[in-house]
């Protein structure tokens, strides 16, 4: 597999965990015979710093030419003076934008070794493996007329979807729950929007060409309490834009950390991956920031721009191996420490991404051995 990859780093402690993502994909390509190759351009503050723009002409060009696009984190609070179009966060929605994609997909998974960092109780989260299907382009955030007139004091937004663009995100989910436990939970707010009537009717359309996937519908009041207590009831989630952003970021919690969290855009151009944290300049180079969400968000790349379901599924295995043997970088080694676990080791940044590594390393050399005999 030949596979050329934009490495957008960032600011912050992008750098510092794009690094170890990129070093698990170089084990990848080495262990599998891939020809991976990385390029490296410049996105967010660091852009600005070099070149006056956040997104500068040469990095978008380059990412367009490449097969996946891998993003750190963008942010600093040093540019906040500059205005809204020209700060790093800017460039990140530009590069959004210019990519296409319009389906956001982001697992919220309850590892065994984290259920302490969970809030919610254990026997709630085990087994708890969701993954949201989110809609990207449409809705509130997109939709116009858009307005706040201050001399009236009134503003408004336009929640609008086309029946196309519901289809088309509508399918992603189907065929990913077609290759997972089979369900689809379709989340609206049906019996008051007549978007979300547009919604459901789509989805139940869409649903047809999946007789072996079960659709359920959801209003979006219910879904949140549902979340919280019966996580493991769900297997994909399908939602409208401000939905998803706000059902997502509720499960994070089921995880323990925003520092566990990948996340994939695809459907444009070019797929774009991002671990869900932000750049935490207030850590950046204290070798404290956890890469997992970022290595995880590798593990997405080359499962939906490479379809290399195998060696995705392979470094998955490293992190919970990893955490299952006690490993901790500062932001999952807290809660109480469940009875018979390992003791828990501190590790640096660069630390986990060397136990990731090894793990993944001996699980690709199982996995040669067994094909070999």
């Amino acid at each position: 597999m030949k596979l050329k990859i934009a490495i957008l780093a960032g600011d912050g402690i992008g750098p510092e965990v794009t690094n170890e993502a990129v070093n698990i994909l170089r084990a990848v390509a080495e262990f599998g015979g891939h020809d991976f190759s990385f390029v490296p351009l410049l996105l967010g503050g660091v852009a600005i710093t070099a070149t006056g723009s956040p997104l500068p002409t040469a990095t978008l060009d380059a990412c367009l030419e490449s097969d996946a696009v891998l993003l750190g984190a963008v942010g600093d609070k040093k540019f906040d003076a500059l205005s809204p179009d020209k700060r790093p966060e800017a460039g990140l929605l530009q590069i959004r934008h210019a990519l296409g994609g319009f389906a956001n997909l982001r697992p919220s998974i309850a590892y065994p070794a984290l259920s302490a960092n969970s809030p919610l109780r254990p026997e709630v989260t085990e087994g708890a493996d969701i993954l949201f299907v989110r809609e990207l382009l449409g809705g509130l955030y997109f939709g116009s007329p858009r307005e706040w007139n201050k001399s009236t004091g009134e503003a408004w937004n336009t929640m609008r979807y086309t029946k196309a663009e519901v289809a088309r995100v509508a399918k992603v989910a189907f065929e990913l729950a077609s290759k997972r436990r089979k369900k689809v939970t379709s989340v609206d707010k049906a019996n008051v929007l007549e978007v979300s009537q547009l919604w459901r009717a789509t989805v139940t359309e869409v649903a047809k060409d999946y007789p072996d996937v079960t659709l359920e519908h959801q209003l979006v009041d219910s879904m949140a309490m549902h979340l919280m207590n019966i996580p493991r009831n769900f297997d994909v989630v399908l939602t409208e834009n401000l939905f998803g952003d706000i059902l997502s970021d509720e499960a994070s919690i089921i995880t323990g950390s925003l520092g566990m969290l990948p996340s994939a855009t695809i459907g444009g151009a070019v797929n774009l991956f991002e671990p869900v944290h932000g750049s935490a300049p207030d850590i950046a180079g204290t070798g404290k920031a956890n890469p997992l969400g970022a290595i995880l968000t590798a593990a997405m790349l080359l499962r939906h721009s490479a379809n290399l379901e195998q060696d995705a599924a392979a470094i998955e295995a490293a992190v919970r191996t990893v955490l299952a043997d006690g490993n901790r970088t500062a932001d999952i080694a807290r809660g109480n420490v469940p009875d018979k676990s390992p003791a828990q080791h501190l590790v640096s940044t660069t630390e986990m991404g060397k136990l990731v590594h090894q793990a993944l390393a001996q699980s690709i050399d199982q996995r040669q051995s067994m094909h070999a005999v």
